[in-house]
């Protein structure tokens, strides 16, 4: 089956799957070969697991870096690769992938952005990241609207009541920041136990604010919700002791963590085992000639799942895909010690451009 291209499908030469580490460094060695990229990740921010789960926690095999947080890592993975032009497409998974007959791939994903895209790198380390939902009934039909998995980028909180729920560092950042704005009228931090997977100094102001009554703490749980003209209007908390109460609220962020779940990628028809995607240890080829995988979602003989191995396979598949990118191109190998064009690439050096 072969598409015709619709004006507003975004033809490329790579989409890579997955903005974590190893994806972001697929940019890198992409670019570095003069090849522009698109990526698609289900995170509203990039980072992957490295921003999510341990973004101030210490990474020590990096290479000539002795220590790294997590978000440091992604920050200047991204400082990077910032001269070569790569397109994020972030809150999005891609739910359809199908091989054309001209050898390009449909890809499509969960907000209906549409590619046409001669190879595609999945780096989605152990899956797609989705939230935890919280379970409780008719809390759904409120979702995008008043009730959000995270902290939406454009969201204002002037004069309303936000309830956040959760117990780690996410939860407790979002409430701190809230509170250090003043512009809700209450902000309401609820978790399930008395402690919080959190900085000490971060759990010591928190505590302050609630005797400021700049915010509040609470301990229990969501069973239950109030609706008035079709809006969410309050939560109905389970406290520990089993009392039941009433807040108010027009806003509810949720941090519950998230889950990683391959979702439709098992279903692209590509060889894998224990659930992750068989690859050539040559150019990290996937069963499907064009299609690579690089990082945690792959898996061959001696296999370690190592950052410092990602990135090595990120090389290999950049110029593993250039015979099906540029099939009429020598490739050489260039240093970007010594390289004029490449140089001129990363915009450094005397031959980068001027103004």
């Amino acid at each position: 089956m072969t598409l015709t291209a619709k004006p507003d499908w975004v033809e490329t030469d790579a989409l890579i799957i997955g903005a974590g580490p190893v994806g972001l460094f697929q940019v890198f060695q992409l670019g570095l070969l003069e090849v522009k990229c698109h990526v698609v990740d289900s995170l509203n921010y990039p980072g992957g697991q490295c921003a999510e789960l341990y973004p101030d926690k210490p990474i020590y095999d990096i290479p000539g870096v002795p220590v790294y947080t997590g978000q440091e890592l992604t920050q200047n993975l991204l400082k990077q690769i910032a001269p070569l032009g790569a397109v994020f497409h972030f809150g999005q998974q891609v739910t359809q992938l199908e091989a054309q007959a001209d050898g390009r791939f449909f890809v499509e994903t969960s907000q209906g952005t549409q590619f046409l895209t001669k190879t595609v790198f999945i780096a989605a380390g152990v899956g797609a990241f989705q939230a935890r939902k919280l379970l409780v009934d008719g809390l759904e039909a409120f979702e995008g609207s008043q009730v959000f998995y995270g902290r939406p980028s454009d969201a204002d909180f002037t004069g309303k009541d936000v309830l956040i729920v959760g117990g780690e560092e996410p939860a407790l950042n979002c409430a701190l920041e809230l509170a250090a704005q003043n512009q809700a009228r209450s902000i309401v931090l609820l978790h399930r136990r008395d402690s919080l997977k959190a900085a000490p100094e971060k759990i010591a102001l928190m505590r302050e604010l609630c005797v400021a009554q700049k915010m509040t703490f609470m301990v229990g749980q969501v069973t239950g919700i109030e609706a008035r003209e079709g809006r969410l209007s309050a939560a109905k908390i389970t406290e520990q002791e089993g009392a039941e109460r009433s807040v108010p609220l027009d806003t509810l962020l949720v941090f519950l963590g998230l889950s990683p779940k391959l979702g439709p990628l098992t279903l692209w028809g590509l060889d894998m085992a224990r659930k992750q995607l068989t690859v050539d240890t040559e150019k990290f080829s996937t069963s499907t000639p064009g299609i690579f995988a690089v990082g945690d979602i792959n898996t061959y003989p001696g296999k370690k799942k190592l950052l410092l191995c990602g990135f090595h396979e990120c090389a290999l598949a950049a110029f593993g895909a250039m015979p099906i990118i540029f099939p009429e191109k020598q490739v050489f190998l260039q240093y970007t010690t010594t390289s004029p064009r490449l140089h001129q690439i990363l915009g450094v050096g005397s031959s980068s451009p001027s103004g």
